[in-house]
């Protein structure tokens, strides 16, 4: 179901991908999509009812130290051909509020901080389907030129393979993969699992995007992936999830 048109929010939802562990004993972790000083979005394929109680730790890889909230079950979003299912978490403790708010303030949804100068980005997209490398780099684009406003260098690189990509990132330098899962040659699962056996590339940042199911999160999560985005996927989540590994404001 939809929140009502008496769902009327105080403060607005700001898009955030955070890391969800739940600490109330399920086995799962998914992604926000969006946070607020009062609640926030969770994607998942888990069941739930309405107004189940839920207790969360919320989680950045290098970035936020594992927040743990509790809130209850307020609206939940079925799966359709462009978006993922997910449930909307009401937050009522103030206490718990105060600290979503410090991360709001945290990621600078309240503030506009302006870039320093910088060396410059290389973003390496493994993926062998056309039309979402072209989805990929456009989301980049517009990082460039929006955020770093064309002053920072944002280098854009693809490998349509596991194998081709450990090739690149064994002879370049790079600060952010973005990779598939399901790919010939090498698929994404081995490509992760030899990025983390290397002393020069386990540190790399790591996107896995794709319709894969549960375990397939599960497992590539337990290779070391830092965030795992389900297809479809939104612009604005590959947006605001390369500008927090990146940190970018």
């Amino acid at each position: 179901m939809n929140p009502g048109p008496e769902d009327k929010r105080q403060h607005p939802r700001v898009p955030a991908v955070l890391r969800v562990d739940y600490t109330d004993g399920r086995q799962a972790r998914d992604v926000t999509e969006n946070l607020s000083h009062e609640g926030l979005f969770v994607q998942t394929d888990q069941s739930f009812v309405m107004g189940d109680e839920v207790r969360l730790a919320l989680s950045f890889p290098g970035l936020l130290d594992p927040v743990e909230v509790s809130g209850t079950v307020a609206w939940m979003r079925p799966a359709g051909p462009d978006q993922p299912a997910g449930v909307g978490v009401r937050v009522e403790r103030e206490q718990d509020r105060r600290k979503l708010g410090d991360i709001l303030s945290a990621a600078g949804a309240d503030s506009h901080a302006s870039h320093a100068e910088h060396e410059g980005y290389r973003v390496l997209i493994v993926e062998d389907n056309p039309h979402i490398i072209e989805m990929y780099s456009y989301v980049l684009k517009k990082l460039a030129s929006g955020e770093l406003h064309g002053k920072v260098p944002l280098e854009v690189h693809f490998a349509p393979d596991g194998h081709h990509a450990l090739l690149m990132l064994r002879e370049d330098r790079f600060n952010l993969v973005m990779t598939d899962l399901y790919m010939p040659v090498m698929d994404g699962f081995a490509l992760v699992e030899r990025m983390r056996e290397e002393d020069a590339l386990r540190t790399i940042p790591i996107i896995a995007i794709s319709a894969g199911g549960k375990e397939a999160q599960d497992r590539a999560m337990q290779l070391g992936v830092d965030i795992y985005l389900r297809k479809p996927v939104r612009f604005v989540e590959v947006l605001e999830t390369v500008k927090q590994l990146l940190r970018i404001k």
